[in-house]
């Protein structure tokens, strides 16, 4: 059914985002307009759905309906009007315009306390039971006939707040859903509202709450209750007026609406004593320091108490639709959909693509595959959280401590996330627990160490005598990034980026490999219950030229870290700068050389120059593209390498003893088997593979190939397979291997074996790449930068180098 919702505040949200899950098309949101900036709960997540939103000031104009209101209205189409909370007075050629007419929430038992204050009046009045009623809405002051009603008991020391909250708020919510599908199904009633009980009470004032002590001590008590913290019930007392709470400014005479904590002299210890004695006297309410803090003024505490005390601010439990699957000794719990301001949905326009084990080819579960729509609110969402929410505000050692918890949980949850990354990539199960997983554990503690100590500097500049300057500068957060990764290391990528821009206090949009979404949405579970705010971290999967596309062209992002193919990277920076001119960093394509001399220690240098080739079964950006071996040793370490790739287990990834697991997907075996065709077509010798395993599955033999030349493709282009393709060069000739392995365009990383120290410096600043590896190979560590020269892209992941990339420099100059 096509409804139009009029209303505001955090229950309009609710009914509208239930509403919505039932299946109905709001084709209308109309609510009150922005306040101080900031937009009604109910026109913030219309306005993320693409909703139309219209914030009317007013409905009449001297109780006439405004033509241009009403008309706007109209178009909508509604065909039904559902109001929750409406504060403002609509006209009846409003309320009757729609095929169904329009239904009211009221939170009163009706005809019983008929008006706006009808919960406070259930109290004062000292009613034995509450409620709410759903009405069809009339002329009337809530005089139109029943559709649904709900009541509850009223307990001896219930409150505004513990009603509402208890009952009114949560069954409300269900009772507005239900009555529009009653109305769907034809089958809501229509009942009379007799006057008999039926009773009008006016709007509480403060003037009027004064407490009368003449009366009965349960009036008494019914009368403060009824009158909450706003207005509030107060006495006079030896001529001064008193009202029935506590304030930390003591030295302020008069407290109004405006008045501000700190402006008013309150200093930190202060606010520990209204924190702490606020706690003591409303027992489980949430509180903490850094919530005064973020509302100093009377007024905003106040609300924003009331809202804690009934639950309006508590996170809405997470739901999540799972795939389950028993594997690996565990039944693994993974999430499916996009995940988008805290929440796990479906794509916008409902697709979704498979994705699938590489170990068989069978389909793990169905993703949601981002649209453009999905993409802007994502950073819609982002934005928000950046701009207006929590983590913009929050002190960075607070930052800290909620990674921390992240890092924490992921370690929890580390044979699980492991699990789902080897069905996924094909990653071998213990590779990924200690490497996949494991680093990415490291790295989110690593930065979350960060968050408190990134730091400007001050700067002593020529002097404008007579007066004096001080110039300092300010590393601050860019806003809205986007995080794109590859499919190789989907966690551990996911965490590379993501924890640096995190710790710098950025928001982001991340989009995993389309072939490798599961750890991430797994992930981003793990944020919800670390207490990461909505908003800060949003993953949407699906394609590279749809949603990666819109990532690079969207304007209100900031800043896009990328890591994939050269091609593709160089289209990133040519969007990114076309649409916003977004800072961007990119770790691209390599084609790393691994010189290993006659000198060096043999045992070692075959050890680690087939992990160069062989790790996480070739997969892996800084893969040594190309060794060259010196002459006199060539034949014999060789050798040694076939011997040893014959005994390595090509298997089952969960199988604890394999050694070689699956390719990550079909279409990229297909590449490795015609890139060792083209080898071999060239005039390399096949030494060893080259083909597929014949066996279910994307697996790929390991491949050696000899007698490479310089001219030969695969000399120049990475396979990102587990090919070692093998070069000779004559002995003691350092320069010209030198030049053999710098004449590249890449320049991710490199390596040098040798027991010559001297040897071993010359080669390495003398290697163009942004990693050189000596006596080893694939030693990353998180506080090591990495990133590559040339056409491997620039800007590094990791270490503190990784921080500025998220974050940008102010100046700020003083004269005194």
């Amino acid at each position: 059914m096509k409804l139009a919702l009029i209303g505001q505040s955090l229950f309009g949200q609710e009914v509208y985002t239930n509403l919505r899950k039932q299946g109905h098309k709001v084709v209308g949101v109309f609510t009150v307009p922005d306040k101080d900036g900031k937009a009604d709960p109910l026109a913030v997540v219309a306005e993320k759905d693409g909703t139309p939103v219209f914030k009317f000031p007013r409905w009449r104009v001297k109780g006439k309906p405004i033509p241009e209101v009403v008309e706007a209205y109209k178009a909508v189409g509604a065909e039904l009007n559902v109001m929750p909370f409406c504060s403002q007075f609509v006209p009846m050629n409003v309320i009757g315009f729609p095929k169904h007419g329009s239904i009211i929430y009221h939170p009163s038992v009706l005809p019983r306390h008929r008006g706006a204050s009808a919960i406070n009046w259930t109290l004062i009045e000292g009613d034995k039971k509450a409620g709410f009623s759903i009405f069809w809405a009339d002329d009337g002051l809530d005089t139109g006939p029943i559709l649904l009603q709900k009541e509850c008991p009223v307990e001896p020391n219930d409150t505004v707040d513990t009603l509402y909250n208890r009952f009114l708020f949560p069954e409300g919510i269900k009772a507005m859903v239900e009555a529009v599908q009653l109305i769907a199904d034809g089958k809501a009633p229509k009942i009379h509202q007799s006057e008999e009980g039926a009773s009008y009470e006016g709007i509480q004032k403060k003037s009027n709450a004064k407490v009368n002590m003449a009366q009965p001590a349960e009036v008494i008590h019914n009368w403060i209750r009824g009158h909450d913290k706003v207005p509030g019930a107060w006495v006079v007392i030896d001529g001064k007026v008193h009202f029935l709470n506590n304030s930390i400014l003591s030295n302020v005479p008069v407290i109004d609406d405006t008045t501000d904590f700190f402006k008013s002299g309150a200093a930190s210890m202060d606010v520990v004593r209204l924190v702490e004695e606020v706690k003591q006297k409303c027992g489980g309410v949430q509180l903490q320091n850094e919530d005064v803090y973020m509302a100093t003024t009377f007024q905003s505490f106040i609300q924003m108490f009331v809202r804690r005390l009934r639950g309006e601010d508590q996170e809405e439990e997470l739901v999540i639709d799972y795939v389950t699957k028993d594997v690996n000794n565990m039944t693994v719990k993974m999430p499916y959909q996009c995940f988008i301001n805290g929440n796990f949905e479906d794509a916008e326009d409902g697709k979704t693509y498979n994705t699938v084990n590489p170990t068989d080819g069978s389909v793990i579960c169905k993703v949601s595959y981002a649209s453009v729509m999905d993409v802007d609110r994502a950073v819609s969402a982002a934005k928000e959280a950046f701009d207006n929410g929590p983590w913009g505000k929050m002190n960075p050692r607070d930052r800290g401590r909620l990674l921390y918890r992240l890092a924490d949980l992921m370690e929890e949850h580390q044979e699980e996330l492991a699990t789902i990354e080897t069905i996924d990539s094909g990653a071998v199960y213990t590779l990924a627990l200690k490497t996949h997983v494991g680093m990415s554990i490291q790295t989110f503690r690593y930065f979350a160490g960060w968050c408190d100590k990134i730091q400007g500097s001050t700067i002593p500049i020529n002097q404008a005598r007579p007066n004096r300057n001080l110039t300092f500068t300010k590393k601050e957060p860019l806003g809205v990034c986007a995080i794109v990764i590859p499919w190789n290391y989907p966690l551990m990528m996911l965490a590379w980026k993501s924890a640096a821009c995190l710790a710098a206090g950025n928001t982001l949009v991340l989009k995993p490999a389309q072939v490798t979404p599961l750890t991430a949405l797994k992930f981003a579970e793990l944020t919800v219950k670390a207490g990461i705010p909505k908003g800060v971290i949003n993953i949407v999967p699906g394609s590279g030229g749809l949603v990666g596309q819109r990532m690079s062209d969207h304007p209100d992002i900031r800043k896009l870290g990328f890591t994939g193919s050269t091609p593709i990277g160089k289209q990133i920076m040519k969007s990114c700068a076309v649409s916003n001119l977004k800072k961007v960093s990119l770790e691209l394509g390599g084609k790393s050389p691994l010189i290993i001399f006659s000198d060096c220690d043999t045992d070692k240098a075959v050890r680690m120059g087939m992990s160069s080739v062989y790790f996480n079964k070739g997969e892996n950006c800084i893969a040594a593209g190309r060794l060259f071996v010196e002459e006199s040793i060539h034949d014999e370490y060789i050798r040694r390498v076939v011997e040893e790739i014959k005994m390595m287990k090509i298997g089952d990834p969960l199988d604890r003893s394999t050694d070689h697991g699956p390719q990550n997907h079909k279409a990229h075996l297909d590449k490795l088997v015609e890139y060792c065709e083209l080898g071999v077509k060239e005039g390399a010798t096949l030494v060893y593979g080259g083909r597929q395993v014949d066996r279910q599955g994307f697996f790929m033999e390991p491949t050696v190939f000899t007698d490479v030349e310089d001219h030969m493709f695969i000399a120049k282009e990475e396979s990102f397979g587990p090919v070692m393709v093998v070069s000779k060069f004559k002995d003691g000739d350092v320069d010209g291997v030198l030049s053999r392995a710098n004449n590249t365009e890449f320049g991710l990383a490199s390596g040098v074996f040798t027991r010559d120290i001297n040897k071993a410096m010359y080669v390495s600043e003398r290697l163009e790449a942004g990693t050189v590896f000596v006596n080893t190979y694939n030693k990353t560590d998180v506080a090591a930068p990495f990133g590559g020269f040339k056409q491997s892209g620039f800007g590094k992941d990791l270490g503190e180098e990784a921080l500025h990339e998220y974050l940008r420099t102010k100046a700020v100059t003083v004269e005194y």
